[in-house]
């Protein structure tokens, strides 16, 4: 192992991010670039998988100039990820053969409903942890095989490959079409968010596979978290051959990144969407709640799961009141005005834009500003839409408190949301147990980082990395737990208000 920082290529859902971290775990420099975001129409979301290459690599580039490091200074690369989305690309030209279809896009529904009908949920239950919905990447890959022309002989020949972003990106950096040495992998923690893999055998299901028609040889192959998955190519980096060493869906990263090694440990990440997970240690609990198993990561040889309450939209909400209703200028400004008013005024702000997901598992439900009234303003808006964040992790904590049986002791924050000390209150409020948020709010790159630097060395173990973790603030529960309650319950009638709301 040589060099100085490890490089965290934070692939995110609007943003895209480069991150330097130094042997303490400390952020050396950073650089960040939005990218554009694609509505054909309602419920469907796509990106250009081209610009999120190119955007990755501009920050790539950036940050090591804001650094004012040579590459021969990075140890290694881990990439972390949006999970689900999908990209399907022709091995020969390296061209995407449709735009990559978002996690959070709708278009499958249906297609999802027909599986459930086929009698395929409890199988998919027991063998990939999941359930059955549009937002895995099984449904999206079946979508591009039907409707782009040419599209499923060309995969049966065997000329297009499947990946997730991180495997994109990854077969990208070790030089992608035309090089021998391209590399076309996955990691366990992103296989496991297909509904295509057995997280039990730790390999593709066949049953899925055949169920969608998706060939095999279209699937990257799946390898631990943590390991040298292959170099960057000369003429892609810098002309330094650096290891790329790790490869981590966001959430995953980030309950690493918050050194959840333990079994029972919790993190709570606020980002585009919000994902609360449990370490559960070497073998999957499956959930009666719609709550996910999943694969945590595979490091030194041992596989860890998670017990995963997902939610679809969280700061997105806050992104949608800045630039389509224009009430807010910068997402910074929603905790003054949270905090102009006493309450929401009866208002409840359920964020269901693509459905919502555990435990209602709904991709009919749409969103409503619910319980408007004269007196309502602008700020009793944004500070509904704020505490609608705090109660979707509310529904999934409680949800994991009865799957799990562990009661909730902390929950360790993290993501950009997680800044806002009005929202963080207000969850240690909503929970009854302190929120704790580390000095490095960006765990999902920190995670990645982690991952990557103990394959190649940069750091010797995980309990180095446990003695990195730095406490900024620790919010304690100031509601009492009957008015909590009470405000919960408004939240879950306002949810079943805004259910099954789309005609299917």
């Amino acid at each position: 192992m040589s060099g100085s920082v490890v490089m965290a290529m934070d692939a995110g859902t609007t943003g895209i991010r480069a991150i330097l971290f130094d042997k303490a775990g400390e952020v050396v420099a950073e650089a960040s670039q939005e990218f554009r975001q694609i509505y054909p129409q309602s419920g469907w979301v796509e990106h250009d998988p081209v610009d999120i290459w190119n955007t990755q690599l501009t920050v790539a580039h950036k940050v090591l100039d804001v650094a004012g490091l040579a590459a021969d200074q990075v140890a290694a690369i881990g990439i972390t990820n949006q999970r689900e989305t999908t990209v399907v690309w022709d091995r020969h030209t390296g061209h995407p053969v449709y735009n990559a279809i978002v996690w959070q896009d709708r278009r499958t529904a249906g297609r999802c409903d027909e599986l459930k009908a086929w009698g395929l949920t409890d199988h998919v239950r027991r063998t990939t942890g999941l359930v059955i919905d549009a937002y895995f990447s099984g449904t999206k890959i079946d979508w591009i095989l039907r409707n782009v022309p040419g599209a499923r002989e060309r995969a049966a020949a065997g000329d297009l490959l499947f990946g997730t972003v991180d495997s994109w990106l990854i077969w990208n950096l070790t030089g992608g079409a035309g090089s021998s040495a391209a590399v076309h992998v996955t990691d366990y923690s992103n296989a496991s968010r297909t509904m295509l893999f057995d997280i039990n055998r730790l390999d593709w299901d066949p049953t899925m596979l055949a169920e969608l028609d998706i060939p095999r040889s279209m699937l990257p192959q799946v390898r631990p978290t943590s390991e040298i998955f292959g170099h960057t190519d000369a003429s892609v980096f810098f002309g330094v051959p650096v290891p790329v060493a790790a490869a981590v869906g966001d959430q995953h990263a980030a309950l690493f990144g918050q050194a959840c090694f333990e079994p029972g440990m919790i993190k709570s990440t606020y980002g585009t969407g919000a994902s609360l997970l449990m370490n559960t240690g070497e073998r999957p609990v499956f959930s009666d709640k719609g709550l996910l198993t999943t694969v945590a990561w595979g490091v030194d040889g041992q596989v860890q799961y998670a017990l995963e309450g997902l939610i679809f939209v969280s700061a997105a909400s806050i992104q949608w009141l800045r630039d389509e209703l224009k009430i807010i200028y910068d997402s910074a400004d929603t905790e003054y005005a949270a905090l102009r008013v006493p309450d929401s005024g009866g208002v409840y702000f359920v964020p269901a834009f693509v459905g919502l997901a555990a435990p209602y598992w709904d991709p009919y439900a749409r969103g409503g500003i619910l319980g408007l009234s004269f007196g309502v303003n602008r700020n009793h808006v944004i500070r509904a839409a704020l505490e609608a964040i705090a109660y979707q992790i509310r529904d999934l904590t409680d949800a994991m408190q009865t799957d799990s049986g562990i009661p909730l002791v902390e929950v360790k924050v993290d993501g950009g949301a997680s800044k806002n000390n009005f929202l963080m209150q207000f969850q240690a409020d909503l929970l009854g147990v302190p929120a704790l948020r580390p000095v490095v709010t960006e765990s999902s790159a920190r995670g990645a980082a982690f991952l990557a630097g103990l394959a190649v060395g940069f750091w010797a173990d995980r309990a180095e990395l446990v003695d990195s973790f730095r406490l900024d603030r620790r919010f304690e529960p100031a509601m009492k737990a009957d008015e909590a309650d009470r405000l919960h319950a408004g939240w879950l009638r306002a949810v079943e208000r805004v259910r099954d709301w789309e005609e299917h």
